[in-house]
């Protein structure tokens, strides 16, 4: 008899997945199912623990869930789970995931920084956390001044005003991370970055990482009585419409360790000023139409009109959902970290040829 693998999965917005397996030359054995699910006809349980047992263990996680749904009776129920969710479980419990008070978290809020210093501080304590230089971190950001913030891979000319953007005093700069352009003045936004091992989220799919990552924030959000989801890949909705979006960059692991490490940031509007917005950018029709409105500024809900909170207790209930599920100890940036971050301004993320290597 094999080794008895344990894997858990909280679905975002959903319920608890449980599993429990033995791996036995080379395939899932002694499967169970289990979780605060609903799911109806009863024998679906059963029928999933057989579809599953017996797969090559190295199956990936669409070959899992193909096999649950194959299996599944005419007109079941699925409440608060998928058969994807099940197949993520399976991975990670084959792979050994963690979970997030598997580790000891830091959180930092330090004091306004330049544009260009949030993005270097993102690349630095990435890095740290890659090479286990610092444990699992979650950082808000906090600035002064107004900025346009790129995804790694736009093109600067085609999202950008640069006329409008220097009439108002706007700082462009690019982010090691992909996604879309970020409009920030000081007070208008809410922003993060988690800088995570990989193990948090083994076995997930890029999609299921965005809102797993997200979880413990729309939980936050929730508390405050906004209805908030996930949407699509990377956006943090409500009823009344966009409150922001998350972007991502991994890091391999490194030779002899398996984990890696993940940096996933989130900007959510606090309160926006739509006009000097669609100034500065520049809001493709496509991008327009494809969302059924005119104007992006009537795409997204500020969090403001939402709570009528200051941004600083939406900010406070944040911090106190993190520490409450992760057990996170508040912290600061060391020196060290601020001098690198410095360094990497200087060289990198103030220069020209790094903000239009994508002219």
């Amino acid at each position: 008899m094999g080794n008895m693998l344990h894997g858990e999965y909280k679905v975002p917005g959903g319920k608890l997945v449980v599993v429990d397996l033995e791996v036995e030359d080379g395939r899932i054995a002694r499967f169970r199912l289990a979780g605060d699910f609903f799911l109806e006809p009863d024998e679906a349980l059963e029928a999933i623990d057989r579809a599953v047992t017996g797969l090559p263990a190295e199956s990936s996680a669409a070959d899992i869930a193909g096999a649950v749904r194959a299996t599944l009776p005419a007109g079941a129920v699925l409440l608060g789970f998928t058969p994807e969710s099940v197949a993520t479980t399976v991975r990670r419990a084959i792979g050994r995931a963690a979970d997030w008070r598997d580790f000891e978290w830091e959180l930092l809020h330090p004091v306004a920084v330049r544009p260009a210093m949030h993005l270097a501080l993102d690349q630095v304590l990435l890095d740290e956390v890659g090479d286990g230089r610092r444990p699992p971190t979650l950082r808000i950001w906090e600035w002064d001044e107004p900025a346009v913030v790129i995804g790694s891979f736009q093109s600067l000319k085609n999202e950008v005003d640069a006329d409008n953007a220097a009439k108002y005093g706007v700082d462009v700069v690019r982010r090691i991370t992909g996604g879309g352009a970020m409009f920030m003045e000081a007070g208008s936004v809410v922003t993060y970055s988690l800088y995570a091992p990989g193990d948090l989220v083994l076995g997930m799919s890029f999609a299921e990482s965005y809102a797993y990552l997200d979880d413990w924030v729309l939980q936050a959000l929730r508390s405050l009585g906004i209805d908030a989801t996930y949407q699509g890949l990377n956006d943090i909705s409500s009823p009344l419409g966009k409150i922001g979006g998350a972007a991502q960059k991994r890091l391999a692991p490194l030779p002899g360790t398996r984990s890696g490490a993940v940096l996933h940031h989130v900007t959510m509007s606090y309160d926006m000023d739509g006009d000097k917005m669609v100034q500065v950018l520049r809001i493709g029709r496509e991008k327009m139409s494809d969302k059924g409105t005119v104007s992006a500024a009537k795409r997204v809900d500020p969090l403001r009109k939402q709570t009528g909170l200051p941004r600083a207790a939406i900010i406070e209930r944040m911090e106190e959902t993190f520490v409450r599920l992760t057990g996170a100890t508040r912290t600061d940036l060391t020196p060290e970290e601020l001098a690198e971050a410095e360094e990497l301004v200087r060289t990198k993320f103030s220069t020209r040829e790094w903000l239009e290597r994508v002219p």
